[in-house]
């Protein structure tokens, strides 16, 4: 059985982008994250400490999304090398980030990257 923690659509105002306008006035961005995570002994435990906690993932993304990035594959780059640093029973990642409303004159909701990684 395969077993995924998610979090969808959250919400983060911050300094991203290639010109320096954007990293001075900031964004919105909006990320989407889905971690293989094996929760068989937690869905028999009940037990907080047999998963990963959601609350922890959001904590850690959020710090690597107050550090400004010229690339939103920089950014990305970083939350997925903390993510398996920080979460060893996570065994894959997809993550997608996007800039609302991006400075390129486009009439769209939003740009930018997503990843899927499995640990090494």
């Amino acid at each position: 059985m395969n077993s995924y923690i998610f979090l969808d659509n959250v919400r983060f105002f911050a300094y991203h982008g290639v010109g320096e306008q954007e990293r001075e006035v900031g964004n919105e961005f909006v990320i989407n994250l889905r971690l293989k995570v094996d929760i068989a002994r937690a869905a028999e435990t009940d037990d907080v400490t047999h998963t990963v906690s959601y609350a922890d993932v959001y904590e850690s993304v959020k710090a690597e999304m107050d550090i400004p990035s010229k690339l939103l594959e920089h950014a990305c780059g970083r939350i997925v090398k903390r993510l398996f640093r920080t979460f060893p029973a996570v065994k894959g990642i997809e993550l997608k980030l996007a800039k609302r409303n991006p400075p390129m004159g486009a009439d769209m909701d939003a740009a930018g990257v997503e990843v899927h990684c499995e640990r090494a």
